[in-house]
């Protein structure tokens, strides 16, 4: 029993030394650095030049309490979110699975057998052996390759966490985007059959102006030629509406059909200002720029692993079990069985494929530093591009929606002045046609006046917040 416990003793100690040994070695490869970007210190259409306040529910800025509901649902529902949240999921099972390489493999084996020998021409037997032994498997990862490879897994995981972060800004931008797109539709389809009405009525009064003579054919003409214009206006707008309808149910992950209650275009409110902030903090901000360096990371990683496959494995194997040849004399003691064994495994010649590896790495890292920037580049052009939009669609709208105005005024003397005879019909079907355009002009503008500013918001990162961030805001 002694024996047994000593032996016990020195495999522990064997064991605990080179798991010591295996913590303490080192790890081939490089270390990942973030790569370095030039930035401006502003953007260049940033008035204010401000810190930003973009990290916050900026769709509630709109006022809408419709639009809001609508995110609320599409968070909890639609399914790119549910998926986004598996990839995490399985991500950070891959990051326990890689962990796991680092710590020893305990198992266990047994077996029975019957057998007969032959010894000096005669037959011996049939003799019975059982054994039951407990092992530990183990190979010390002293070059770093399973640490870099966990790292790998980390980093990876790092990466889906904000690849559904960049998921739910996406998707809070469409749900926006496609809802005042619905509610600009809503507001020409009106313009539509108002104008429908208007020249219906105007069609009937120069019909039985035709009637009696006072006017001639042409005009009767030209008012049937307006009418139908705005009837086929008004099925353009009904199918744009239904389509849109169908698109947004799909963001909120229900089936396609109608969006019940929903506020006018007019209603919607303009936020105020954004700060766009500073440009270097859009790297620390926007969810897909931050997966794309976690993606650099994670590559980086395999370079270590890469290089680690050139050097040596060492292994330990340890068992403490066992034997006899009566299965009810299977006790510790005389039965004791044990064994301890090391291993070194390498590579001597595999004509460069091993060197080629490390090769290829650091080239699929190189390709995702270049990704990096891409998309560094992209999210500056994004910024730019939505506050070009804020700045010029105001203006543009402002100058609209005066010429709206003068246009209704113009339709209206068109008509009193052809009622009083002084002019032609002419001059009203120009005045019809140009108050017509503005008015489809002017919804459509001021629904892109309000999506550039969701451009901006979805541009600088902002929409989503963690638990952590919004308790410490209250």
């Amino acid at each position: 029993m002694k024996k047994v416990n000593n032996m016990k003793k020195s495999l522990f100690t064997s064991i605990l030394f080179l798991i010591i040994l295996g913590i303490s070695s080192c790890k081939v490869g490089p270390n990942f650095e973030s790569p370095d970007v030039f930035t401006s210190p502003h953007f260049r259409f940033d008035s204010l030049q401000n810190d930003t306040v973009v990290n916050l529910k900026w769709w509630e800025m709109f006022q809408d309490e419709k639009l809001q509901d609508l995110v609320k649902v599409a968070l909890q529902e639609n399914q790119n979110v549910l998926i986004a949240a598996r990839r995490i999921e399985q991500a950070r099972a891959y990051v326990g699975q890689k962990r796991a390489d680092l710590f020893p493999s305990i198992g266990y084996e047994g077996g029975a057998s019957r057998s007969t020998s032959m010894v000096r021409n005669s037959r011996v037997g049939p003799d019975n052996y059982y054994y039951l032994s407990p092992y530990i498997s183990w190979e010390i990862d002293f070059w770093g390759k399973y640490r870099r490879a966990t790292e790998a897994a980390r980093a990876e995981l790092l990466s889906t966490e904000y690849g559904m972060r960049n998921v739910m800004i996406t998707l809070i931008s469409d749900v926006v985007t496609t809802y005042f797109q619905l509610l600009d539709y809503d507001q020409r389809l009106d313009i539509a059959r108002r104008t429908l009405d208007t020249r219906t009525a105007y069609r009937n009064i120069i019909q039985e102006r035709y009637n009696k003579g006072y006017v001639p054919e042409l005009d009767l003409n030209q008012a049937i030629i307006q009418q139908a214009i705005a009837s086929g206006a008004v099925p353009r707008f009904e199918r744009a509406v239904a389509l849109t309808e169908n698109t947004l149910s799909i963001l909120l992950g229900r089936n396609p059909g109608p969006i019940e209650n929903r506020n006018s275009l007019q209603d919607q409110v303009i936020p105020p200002p954004i700060p766009a902030g500073i440009p270097s903090e859009l790297l620390r901000r926007r969810p897909d720029i931050l997966q794309s360096e976690q993606e650099v990371a994670a590559q980086t990683a395999q370079i270590g692993v890469a290089q680690a496959m050139r050097f040596p494995s060492i292994s330990l194997t340890g068992m403490l079990g066992i034997a006899s040849a009566d299965l009810t004399g299977i006790t510790l003691g005389k039965n004791s069985i044990w064994s301890l064994s090391g291993g070194l495994l390498g590579p001597v010649f595999n004509f460069g494929k091993l060197k080629r590896q490390v090769e290829i790495e650091r080239l699929k890292t190189k390709e995702a530093t270049l990704h990096y920037e891409t998309k560094v580049l992209k999210a500056f052009q994004e910024v730019e591009n939505a506050l070009v939009e804020i700045h010029t669609y105001k203006k543009e709208h402002q100058a609209v929606d005066r010429q709206k105005k003068a246009a209704k005024n113009a339709a209206y003397l068109s008509r009193e002045r052809y009622n009083g005879g002084v002019t032609s019909y002419l001059e009203v079907l120009d005045s019809e046609r140009t108050l017509f355009d503005a008015e489809l002009s002017e919804s459509e503008t001021y629904q892109m006046q309000l999506n550039a500013y969701v451009s901006l918001y979805k541009a600088l990162g902002g929409g989503w917040i963690s638990r952590e961030e919004e308790n410490r805001d209250r």
